[in-house]
């Protein structure tokens, strides 16, 4: 019998827990962008039972992130069952111009005769002194999707957490085209699309504006810790409202606990 069980212990598979990373801005990074605001991926550990790496950094855009190595970095570390949640769009935008630009705007889509979007253009200019050649938003976050699922990975591509839409004192928002763009690199890679902005801005359509303005301490981007608890569980509402397999790890009563890697 004893030596049964030191057989089936030296065989048993070691459980071990999923991982999710997050990849994203100042609006999901730890310390959000400083003085007072917090991002919303360091509030989302306890709204899930398995552990949470916040990988994002401030003032990233998908261009820049992909330039520095992030997605490469993260890729070092995932494995097969984790789960990669891309959120980029407040730096996207803009003009490509190396004398100001910071190295963040990501090249313009163009549009096949059909008028569908067309995310193959990429766009020449430099950074620092040094030739850069920019891809899409779309393909940026479809080329680091692709290469966490296949390392086994499930990726959840998220839209952007709106601006304060209470700012004018009017509720005021509606989806930006990263948000077409979110969901055409999830169509295209097979990847579930959370709509994170539109989940995010319900809920503060239910609120004050004055209740939603003292969530914005700096300024009309980044939230208070109070905020970005919000905004974290905006976001398990709106997974839950797609197939995610993430939905499986979800906190709930009793639901804390490890979960072997398929």
């Amino acid at each position: 019998m004893h030596a049964q069980l030191l057989l089936f212990l030296a065989t048993a598979a070691p459980i071990v827990s999923q991982t999710v990373y997050l990849a994203g801005d100042s609006t999901m990074a730890p310390g959000g962008t400083g003085n007072g605001t917090a991002g919303w991926g360091s509030h989302l550990g306890p709204l899930l039972t398995i552990p949470v790496v916040n990988d994002a950094i401030a003032g990233r855009s998908a261009r820049s992130y992909t330039r520095e190595g992030r997605f490469q970095t993260i890729a070092r570390n995932v494995t097969k069952g984790d789960f990669v949640v891309i959120e980029f769009g407040h730096n996207d935008g803009g003009t490509i111009d190396p004398a100001t630009d910071k190295g963040r705007p990501d090249c313009p889509p163009g549009t096949y005769p059909n008028g569908t979007m067309d995310d193959s253009v990429s766009c020449q200019t430099s950074y620092n002194g040094t030739a850069e050649t920019v891809f899409t938003y779309e393909a940026y976050l479809m080329n680091a999707t692709l290469q966490f699922q296949e390392l086994g990975a499930t990726v959840i591509i998220s839209t952007a957490t709106p601006n304060n839409p209470w700012e004018t004192g009017n509720f005021t928002w509606a989806p930006d085209r990263f948000v077409d763009y979110a969901g055409a690199a999830a169509n295209a890679t097979e990847s579930v699309l959370v709509l994170h902005g539109q989940y995010t801005a319900d809920v503060y359509r239910q609120m004050t504006a004055a209740q939603v303005d003292a969530l914005f301490p700096l300024d009309h981007t980044h939230t208070s810790p109070q905020g970005a608890t919000i905004v974290a569980q905006a976001f398990i509402t709106a997974l839950e409202a797609t197939d995610s397999s993430l939905n499986e790890y979800i906190f709930r009563t009793g639901s804390r606990g490890c979960t072997r890697k398929r």
